[in-house]
């Protein structure tokens, strides 16, 4: 029996008993954040950065609790908020006075009270790659008395034999359209060029390192390798062509899958990272580093259709991004669990095989881990701090906040 098989078991154990301790069952699914990892996880996300400060990709959490414990953390530095809204109300509920929004924004409402606070607008940075950005943040003011502050987005891809490889984010890419826009920007009244951000998602969201697909796992490191290299030019010259134009506050780059990669290159000053403090599914075989699952989700055993197999009640959480396997959540403790090839993960039920379930009794908790970082938490209110053997603290999501972002 390998160590891994003995220790989910054992994870099984923990958190089956933290729940039972607690004065009233919780109702499922019970999102459990195991703080032991995530204090583990956040400092070596620090060592791999080097020095450089990580900024806490709000997205990735989705509770306020766990992104205040991070910022708490030598070693981070604000936010990288993924919309305005949630920006604002970060700035408003005092968890960080210096917020980047991920994206360009065309939400007017927001948009109208950051350009009528002061405050906010001195704490948010606004996301562009196009000039029409800059269009709809004016239509919604009727003063350029508060400036607002805004980054550029530029394109990290890899370009290779005429293709574009990676996210399809923002149109940036060669040097001069990057310029050119930072010119509009140092031009235009009522705004101040801050910061310039990359995000090599082929880099940092690409699992490279997975056991029964040796070659590509093989060609995947190589298209790292050549993606990095690549940017790490660009990256050169297009910092070299801004500083004749302004001075820069900050560059971010990177993601948890990529810290050390983006931390060696000259020009980026700043990483972001968050799915490395929960470690999701869709995280466990990278090259880069050691997985230390931390979240996790817990459904009952609700029937048993076979003496041999288990079914759950609900558990259709399934991740965004292209379908596939690799979206559903993985059934972690006990180990030994399978979905079903047939019904998968379902809204209302999840049937379970492998030499576990038939051990399993209805009423029984099964624990899953969601296959992205922060999707967990909107399905839930309430999010259980476990530190040791027992619940630590009962803290809200945002949706537990009564939010929506």
């Amino acid at each position: 029996m390998s160590e891994h098989f003995v220790d989910r078991n054992r994870l099984w154990s923990r958190l089956n008993g933290a729940v039972a301790s607690l004065p009233e069952p919780p109702a499922t699914p019970i999102a459990v954040v195991d703080l032991d990892a995530f204090d583990t996880n956040a400092a070596d996300l620090v060592r791999r950065a080097g020095g450089k400060p990580i900024r806490v990709a709000s997205k990735s959490l989705r509770v306020p609790a766990l992104v205040q414990r991070a910022l708490a953390r030598d070693g981070f530095a604000g936010v990288l908020a993924y919309t305005l809204a949630e920006a604002l109300w970060l700035h408003e509920a005092g968890v960080s006075d210096d917020i980047v929004v991920a994206y360009p924004t065309v939400d007017a409402a927001a948009l109208t009270r950051l350009t009528s606070s002061p405050s906010a607008a001195a704490a948010i940075t606004l996301m562009v790659d196009d000039p029409a950005h800059l269009d709809v943040v004016d239509a919604t003011r009727t003063s350029l008395a508060v400036p607002v502050r805004i980054a550029l987005d530029v394109d990290a891809g890899l370009r290779l034999g005429g293709q574009h490889i990676g996210p399809k984010r923002s149109p940036l890419f060669d040097t001069a359209d990057v310029v050119a826009l930072a010119r509009t920007v140092v031009g235009r009244a009522g705004f101040r060029l801050v910061g310039v951000m990359t995000y090599e998602g082929q880099v940092a969201g690409v699992q490279d390192d997975v056991p029964d697909q040796r070659t590509r796992s093989l060609l995947v490191r190589r298209l790292k390798q050549a993606s990095m290299a690549q940017l790490d030019v660009r990256r050169s010259e297009i910092s070299e062509a801004l500083s004749q134009l302004t001075e820069l506050e900050f560059w971010n780059g990177g993601g948890s899958g990529s810290v050390e990669a983006t931390a060696a290159d000259g020009a980026v000053t700043e990483i972001a990272a968050g799915s490395g403090l929960l470690v999701p599914g869709i995280f466990d075989h990278y090259a880069s580093f050691e997985p230390r699952p931390a979240a996790y989700f817990g459904l009952r055993v609700s029937r048993k259709p076979t003496p041999a197999m288990a079914t759950v009640h609900g558990g259709g959480l399934i991740a965004s991004g292209a379908t596939g396997a690799d979206r559903s959540p993985v059934p972690w403790a006990p180990p030994g669990l399978h979905l079903t090839g047939l019904e998968g993960a379902g809204e209302v039920q999840t049937p379970l095989t492998g030499h576990p379930a038939a051990l399993l009794r209805i009423g029984d908790l099964v624990w899953f881990r969601h296959a992205k970082s922060g999707e967990l938490f909107e399905h839930v209110r309430d999010v259980h701090l476990v530190q040791g053997d027992a619940v630590a603290e009962v803290v809200p999501s945002y949706r537990g906040c009564g939010l929506a972002f």
